[in-house]
């Protein structure tokens, strides 16, 4: 059974920077949310906490290690000891903070552009040098340059942080790939730090591989950081995870400060519990009506705008536009923003290559993407 989207109207009520970012009459499909209603037992978690004022400082809660892990055994068969579970603010927190536990500043960390902005504010923020093999595109195929990376991996590399699945390629690592990154990086004394927050969201037909899963050298060099808010719509309650497989990757962990565990909320941590304990019914249906959207958007960009390439992705809700047939100059988004009135994420912020793409958020009605290309139409 599919999810529906909320009505437009109702949408423009919400308090999100989905909602805030951009003036009335701009049509916003950029940042990762969905217009999607909340899974029931997640609503009702929390309205019992708020209605009993169950809203006190966060404590302990072994519930959330075996809510993942039985998670992760039913949907990717992948047993994950629940005691090298830990809790986080959300993803980006959690990857500061590791990065923070296994580099000094001036370390190499590698990342493959195009990815996800955020990438580049995480290094940043830990002053590590930033190192980019970036894919090998060929149209709108790209493919991993394992040459390149295994040369900078023997360069004296610290951490290779990985997308996985990828955002915003919508592209899942191969098991054979991801083994491969887990022998280079234990020949070479490598750690691959795996944002994996989209791995619920696979389409169908298509596999996604936990990354500490694949083998034991994977578990060796391997830390898993992800979360229930982006399968689940839950962004803003502020609680993800850090995962490890082998007991050295658990010790390195426990030197991080007591304090990455207690900056989460606890409303966030027990609707997580919540979310993977009770919301395989909803997460089916929420993939169902994003994967037929997906189909959708491409239809329509095939129709009305063919000089527009896309393929379907193989994970999330996040469409990845190739506009360089339409000629919109330097950053094509900002003519759609400032002509169409609609927002998408610019290309440039994943990466240098990928100027003359746009992303478009998918996890809404099948209206709005309608309107989304009309607007994208008028820009012309």
């Amino acid at each position: 059974m599919k999810i529906e989207a909320l009505p437009l109207a109702e949408m423009r009520t919400h308090r999100s920077e989905k909602w805030r970012g951009f003036p009335s009459d701009v049509l916003p499909l950029f940042v990762a949310e969905m217009d999607f209603p909340v899974a029931q037992p997640i609503q009702d978690i929390l309205m019992q906490m708020i209605s009993h004022s169950d809203m006190g400082y966060l404590s302990s809660i072994p519930e959330l290690g075996k809510a993942f892990s039985d998670f992760s055994k039913r949907h990717w068969n992948w047993d994950v000891n629940p005691e090298y579970v830990r809790l986080c603010t959300d993803v980006g927190v959690g990857m500061v903070e590791v990065l923070r536990a296994t580099t000094q500043p001036g370390d190499k960390v590698l990342v493959n552009s195009p990815i996800y902005q955020n990438f580049y504010n995480w290094i940043k923020e830990t002053k590590v040098e930033l190192i980019d093999v970036p894919f090998i595109q060929n149209g709108l195929n790209w493919s991993v340059d394992f040459d390149a990376i295994e040369k900078i991996y023997a360069s004296g590399l610290k951490v290779h942080a990985l997308c996985s699945p990828h955002n915003p390629l919508g592209r899942i690592y191969s098991r054979e790939e991801l083994s491969k990154f887990a022998q280079l990086a234990k020949k070479y004394g490598v750690v691959v730090i795996s944002d994996e927050i989209h791995g619920p969201l696979a389409l169908s037909e298509h596999e996604f591989v936990p990354f500490l899963s694949v083998s034991p050298e994977a578990a060796e060099v391997g830390i898993c950081v992800t979360s229930a808010s982006k399968a689940f719509n839950i962004a803003g309650l502020k609680s993800a995870l850090i995962v490890s497989q082998s007991a050295q990757m658990h010790e390195l962990l426990a030197k991080m400060p007591m304090s990455v565990h207690y900056r989460s909320s606890i409303l966030g941590a027990f609707a997580a519990v919540e979310a993977f304990n009770k919301g395989d019914e909803w997460l089916a249906g929420a993939i169902s009506t994003i994967e037929s959207n997906a189909h959708y958007l491409k239809t329509l960009l095939d129709t009305q705008l063919p000089a527009a390439k896309y393929e379907i992705p193989k994970c999330s809700y996040l469409a990845w536009v190739d506009v360089s047939g339409l000629g919109l100059g330097e950053d094509p988004s900002q003519v759609f923003l400032e002509k169409g009135k609609v927002a998408f994420n610019a290309g440039k912020i994943y990466g240098a290559s990928a100027s003359q793409f746009v992303r478009i958020n998918l996890a809404t009605s099948e209206s709005v993407l309608a309107e989304a290309v009309n607007r994208m139409v008028k820009s012309l």
